[in-house]
Parts: structure tokens; sequence; C-alpha cells
């Protein structure tokens, strides 16, 4: 609807202009900071200073509307303008310095819009250099590069083929003495990094507490010891001049590179697709087409009225970066991604932002939050207060806001991330204080699938399952004021690892349930209301199935099917004809319908291995089955998600009764329609009600293995499909990583590997016209790809320039 704006010509103190100066007021009320404070829009302050309403209001009466202010985008009008057109591309990086200018420049001022008229200080001097560059030929003569355009190029090169800093210095010596005299090639390394720093490609070092206690950060950042355990920052106190921080976490802040993002007219156009290609049939192809995007939408009108405000995801894992799994060594890089693209560009890799890298070589568990800290701060500032941005396909200026909807994780790290532990008799997230749980021999099995059936089905009053019939409603669910109670009751504990502190061993109190800590994202005014928080990443749990399903059926060291579970049988007096049977001093187990026969077992090896896959559809899976056809091992996660949804609901049917072979079938069937690019709503009902059915079909050995996972699944009632919420995609990204660790040192501060990420081919263009400029530098994975070269821990006898590491009492810790 169209702002009624015919009030601005009228008189100052006629009626028109006093009801239109209040309906003004009226909308921008959505506007306001956390003071209550908002922008004021009268000819003299022109937008750059936060007053209150009362004086706002005076100052329109006063001085008048600012006549130049059309686009009402600090007031909460959210019209988008039609998109300029292309121009001429210019063969220099003029624009890129030009929108990095504009953008340390709006920062400068949203830190001085307090005071009207301050000017921006620094800008023009660190970005005047840059453009003399960008204008100045590399040597007397050259036409073909800019001094910046051959660094860049350069670095690029550099990065790919894993060059070490050292090499890099003799390259550039060797450069430099070659070209001719008054060429303006970089003396080192340390140099380069430097000036590309000048345009945005930077990153935080922020030093953490050896224990994980603490960052030295912020109100911190000045400490010598830690906080909360008191221990050194440094590896040696008494080292001269330079000092070695124990650990050192990188944070590459989130609003420059999306701000970016609206910078290039490319990826602008894109950013809100999510507004104008949603589907309209039924089909879900995009999260913004699932119930939980929607019902965001409904609690936070403000947020959705704006469709170029960021949707983002989360999605952290653990990883080897040695590749070397001897090694005990675990860094967690947290990754982003935006959900404003279309499903073809979200989930790609060029569209992935390397937020946090956590240091090894411990996992974080439950101090996770420590190390969230930084991101978390700029999400909260991105929700509350947003960031002024320049929309380059509109040519516009706009108040940009973000949120997380949620974190993309295996079931081990959702425990880090959410505070809910994944271990005990109440592991599961989604029952929370109501799962069903039993103890049997050596473990805690889930079996109260039962508890999801109709009321009036025949096997809830069939004893087959665990010896009792079942009574019990589903389990309830949780409203945000129940887990608030929840978290409110829990008891402060110390964060990190010291012994003495938060290392120490406790045992949780009955009223704290299953949490270890109240999570950081709960910071987030938002998060308590988002119906799905934390995915679990279905890449995990198919392969689980798929493991323990197919070691039951060859019967192999994978089995479930194990001596306990034919003692726990007997012990809870159930299926008599799978007890285990005595013959003399020996027991034997007699063979279930649920495994192959020794003969079968040969048979259904051999249809594996004779298996033609197409070209880049998987691995040469024949190679998986043992040179005598009794077994299959070494099988990779995408093995498991060929098997369970091609072969193994083909391979079963000849060597299984049919009872038993069809509920096997069907459970392949649920990964692959969960799998799937697109779903229908109406699928995905009908497979959520017929999933409690499709378990209780399974042989009671099998079912204790999946009752579990398949509540964990249960928080996929979202309904949106699964391919842009897949840790699988990430985890992808970070593998080739593991072949650009320079090495492993002995002493404390090198015991983390050199991380030095390749820059992917398809982000940087052969040449640097404007429109692959923007394509470039403007791309948030570019800008992530091109600094992780300086992500890194300095490898021993490196002998380089490169002090990410070190830092006196004088330098400054933004590296």
């Amino acid at each position: 609807m169209a702002i009624d704006k015919s009030w601005l010509t009228s008189s100052r103190n006629s009626p028109e202009y006093e009801q239109g100066l209040n309906s003004f007021i009226e909308m921008c009320k959505v506007q306001v900071d956390n003071k209550g404070n908002v922008r004021c829009a009268c000819a003299k302050c022109q937008n750059s200073v936060l007053i209150n309403f009362t004086k706002m209001k005076y100052h329109m009466y006063a001085n008048g509307f600012c006549r130049t202010y059309t686009t009402w985008d600090y007031h909460g009008e959210s019209t988008i303008p039609t998109v300029v057109g292309d121009v001429e591309p210019r063969n220099d990086m003029d624009v890129v310095i030009e929108d990095v200018m504009r953008e340390h420049m709006e920062e400068d001022r949203n830190v001085n819009e307090g005071t009207s008229g301050t000017e921006s200080r620094g800008v023009h001097d660190d970005f005047e250099s840059l453009l003399k560059e960008v204008q100045s030929e590399l040597y007397p003569g050259c036409t073909k590069f800019s001094s910046l355009d051959f660094l860049a190029k350069l670095m690029h090169i550099k990065v790919k083929n894993k060059w070490t800093n050292s090499s890099f210095d003799e390259l550039l010596e060797l450069l430099q003495s070659s070209h001719p005299e008054g060429n303006k090639i970089p003396p080192s390394h340390y140099v380069a990094k430097k000036t590309l720093k000048k345009i945005g490609l930077g990153y935080e070092s922020i030093h953490v507490c050896k224990n994980d206690c603490a960052l030295f950060w912020k109100e911190h950042r000045l400490l010598q010891n830690c906080p909360v355990c008191n221990e050194s920052r440094w590896v040696d106190t008494n080292t001269k001049g330079k000092k070695v921080a124990h650990k050192v976490l990188r944070y590459f802040r989130l609003t420059p590179r999306l701000r970016r993002l609206y910078c290039s007219r490319h990826t602008a156009k894109d950013m809100i697709w999510h507004n104008t290609g949603r589907s309209e049939d039924g089909t879900m192809r995009h999260p913004v087409d699932g119930t939980s995007w929607k019902e965001f939408d409904a609690k936070h009108p403000t947020f959705a009225r704006e469709p170029r405000n960021v949707r983002l995801g989360l999605a952290a894992d653990g990883f080897n970066p040695f590749g070397n799994m001897s090694s005990a060594h675990s860094t967690w890089p947290v990754v982003l991604t935006t959900y404003n693209l279309p499903p073809w560009l979200c989930m790609k890799e060029s569209s992935f932002m390397l937020s946090l890298l956590i240091p090894g070589p411990k996992s974080p568990g439950k101090d996770m939050d420590v190390f969230l800290r930084p991101l978390v701060d700029e999400l909260k500032d991105l929700w509350q207060s947003g960031v002024r941005t320049k929309d380059a396909a509109t040519n516009t200026f706009f108040t940009m806001k973000a949120a997380l909807l949620w974190t993309i994780n295996d079931f081990p790290a959702r425990s880090s991330l959410s505070g809910w532990s994944g271990q005990g008799y109440k592991a599961c997230p989604t029952c929370n204080e109501d799962t069903p749980s039993i103890r049997v021999t050596n473990k805690v099995v889930y079996v109260g699938h039962r508890r999801f059936l109709d009321t009036n089905h025949p096997w809830r009053a069939s004893l087959d399952f665990n010896g009792e019939p079942e009574a019990r409603a589903p389990p309830k669910q949780f409203s945000p004021t129940d887990v608030e109670a929840q978290l409110d009751r829990l008891l402060h504990r110390l964060p990190g690892k010291h012994p003495n502190f938060g290392g120490v061993t406790r045992k949780r109190e009955e009223f704290e349930l299953n949490w270890s800590k109240r999570s950081i994202f709960f910071e987030l005014e938002y998060w308590s209301s988002l119906q799905l928080k934390h995915n679990l990443d279905v890449m995990h749990i198919e392969r689980n199935v798929c493991d323990s399903l197919l070691g039951t059926l060859l019967m192999n060291d994978k089995t479930k099917d194990t001596t306990n579970a034919r003692v726990d049988l007997k012990k809870l007096k159930i299926r008599k004809t799978q007890w285990l049977e005595q013959k003399g001093n020996k027991y034997y187990k007699p063979h279930p319908k649920f495994s192959f026969k020794v003969s079968d077992r040969k048979l259904f090896c051999q249809f594996i291995k004779k298996v033609k896959l197409p070209d880049g559809f998987g691995s040469n899976i024949s190679k998986r089955v043992t040179d005598n056809n009794t077994n299959i091992t070494g099988l990779k996660s995408h093995d498991c998600h060929i098997l369970m949804q091609r072969l193994l609901p083909i391979g079963v049917r000849g060597f299984l009764a049919k009872d038993t072979c069809t509920p096997i079938v069907d459970l392949c069937t649920f990964f692959k329609q969960l799998c799937s690019r697109t779903l229908l709503v109406e699928d995905m009902k009908k497979a959520k009600d017929a999933i409690p059915t499709k378990m209780g079909s399974l042989t009671e050995d099998l079912k204790k293995e999946y009752e579990c996972q398949n509540e964990a699944l249960g928080e996929e009632g979202s309904f949106s499909q699964l391919h842009p919420r897949d840790v699988s995609i990430f985890e992808k990204v970070m593998g080739p990583r593991r072949g650009h660790i320079k090495g492993i040192g002995p002493k404390p501060s090198s015991t983390s590997p050199s991380v030095v990420t390749r820059e992917d081919e398809q982000v940087t263009p052969p040449s640097l016209t404007q429109a692959q400029v923007e394509s470039l530098f403007q791309n948030p994975f570019f800008r992530d790809q091109f600094t992780q070269f300086m992500t890194s821990y300095k490898a021993p006898n490196e002998g380089d320039e490169d002090d990410t590491n070190e830092w006196d009492e004088n330098d400054d810790l933004i590296n």
C-alpha cells in the first residue's frame, strides 16, 4: 500500500500536516532502537541523529521535513523501486574501492550518529592510497595490470597452489628485481596482506584462555590472566617482545559481508528471491515454503515486511584438519549460509560464509558458547538496530536486519549448541522430560514408539514389544514458556575445562533434567519462539541406520543382534523363540528371521558387487564387498545413502519373508522421500503419520536401535525439504582444506595446524571487469577464502613475518 506523503506540502500549522506527522510517527515506532530513539528526519538533522519521538515532533514543526528524504527506508517504508539496468562495465577496481569506502563511512557514521555534523575520520586517508594503487601502473608503461589487480591475482595463485609464505617472499623478491624500476610489487607477503586488508579482506584474532574459560575480548582484552581460572594468557610470560597466546579464535565479521551482497547488482537481485519465488502450489522447494519460516514471519511482521532483511542458517561441526585419524585434533569451523537466495544458490559453496574458526586440539563441547560470543553479539545488533546498506539493484539505501533461523548439526554437536545433553534417560530433545526410555544391559534404549499410535491401535495392547501394554499418550509439545521455566531453574556453572573451576565433574540435579547450560542463542530475543531451532543432520542419521541395519542383516561386527540383546529379551519376557539356547557348556543364538542365512548372505553381497552406477552417481561400491562375498565394509556416508535409498529395498526382497522385508523397504522409502529436492506438504504429513506404524513393524531388536532416531526426526515436523539444511554439504566444503595444512608443532603454541584454505577457481575470474569484480570481491565466500590464507597458526620454523599469534602490550588485538 502506498504511503500518503501529500501532507509534506501543507503548511506546518495546518491540520493536514499535524495528521500526517502523527501517522508518520506511528509508522516509525517499529524502527526504534533499544533506547526507544529513532532517526530524526527533520531538515536540520537529516537522519543523522537519534532522538525520542517528542523531540522529533518538535524538530518537524521547527525545521520542517527533509525534502531530499523521499524514500523513508529509516522509518519503515519497504517499497522496492524498479531495478536499475546494467551499465557498461569498467576494466578496473574503482567500484570495489568505492563500495568499501562507502561501507566504512557508513560504519563511522553509525558510531558518531549521536553527534550532528561529525565527519568520518580516517576513511579518506585509508582509501586514498588504495585509489592511487588502483589507478597506478604495475610498472612504468604497463597498461594491462594495475598494482592492486596484479596483487589480487598473485595472491589467488599462492593460495590455490599452497605456497608457503617464505616461498612467496622469494618470488616477490625475484619479481621486484626483474621488473623495471619504479614497479609497485610488494616486497613481502606481510606487506601484501596489509594492503589487501585495507579493502576489507581482514579478520579479527581473539585470544582464548587455554582452558576455554573466556575470551580476551572487549572488557577483558587487556588482561594477562584468565578472569575465571587465572591461568596465564601466554605460552611463555617471560618472552621478551612479542608473546604467543595459547589459543587464538579467528572471527570474520558478518555485517560487512552481508552488506556486500547488496553492493553487487547481480547478488542484490537474488537476495529477494525468497519473496518473489516462493511456491504457490503446495510444493516445498525452499525453506520459505516451510511452516517454520511462515510462523516466524507471522510472529515478526515488521522484520518480514522488508524482503531484503537476511535469513541465516548456522552449521557447526568438528573435523581433523590433518586428515590423520591417529592425531586427536578437532578444529571447529562455524559456517553461515543465506536463505534469501534461491535454492540453487543458497547451498552452493560460493554462498557459504566462514564466521568463526574455533581452534583445537580439543572440541569446545559445553564451552561452545564462549567461542560464539562475538557472533551472537553481532547477530543481536543486526536484529535490534540493523545497518544502513545500499541496494545496488535499486540504487537506494535501506536498513538491513538479519535473523538466525536455525542451526544445522549432528546429534553430538546439537548438545554443544543447544545445551540439552544427548545422552541418558532423557536424551530426546523433542520429548524432553517425557522421553520414554528403559535401562537394559550396558545401555539405555528408547521403547516408547507406540505412544505415537492412535489410541485404538491394536499394537498398543500387544505384549510382544516390551512385555507391557501401552496406554500413555504421545509426549506433549513443550511451549517456549515451558522451556524458559526449565532454563530458569538451572544452577550457575563456570565455563571452561580447568579441573578446579569449570572442569569439575558434577552430577546434574534432578530438576535440571538433561540441560547442561542455557544456550547463548537464547540471548537472541526471537530464539525461544522459533518452531525449529536445531536441525538434526539426516546424513548422519541415515548412515547410522544403514550401518546398523546392514550389520544386522549380514550378522557382522555392527549387528544389533548381540548376545546382550538376546539376554535382554529374556529379561523382558518377550520373543521366547529368540532366547539364548544352552547346549552343554555353550550358548547358541537361534537364527532370527531378520538376518540372512549364510548362503543368502553371499548372494546379497554378489548382487551389490555386480551393481553398476552411472558416472558421478557414487563410488564403486563393489570394492566394499569382501573377497569371500560375505560382508560389506568401509562404507562412506554417500555409499550408505545409495544403499538405503536405491539398493537395499531391492536386495532384501528375495532373501527375507514379506512381513520382515516390507518394513525395511518402507523405512528406506521414508528416507528417500525425506531427502527429495522437492516435497509435497500433504505427502510429508502422511509420512509423519505413518512412520510410527512403519517403526512398529520392525522386529524388537531392530526397533531398539531406531526408536530414538525416529523421535529425533520428529523435529522435522516443521515441513521443509532437507537439502538446504544438510550438514554434509558444509562438510564437503571443509574436506579439501585438509590438504593445506603445513605441519604440527611440538610446542603448545604450535599444536594447531597452519590452516591455509584454497581459493576456489569458480569465484576467481580471469579478468576484472566491473561485473566480474562485483561477483569476485562482493561475494562473501571470496572474502572468506581470500582471507583464510591469513587464518593461519604459525607453523614451526616457518620463518616468515606473520605475527598472527604474537602480541605485545602496544599492539592492537585486531590483526
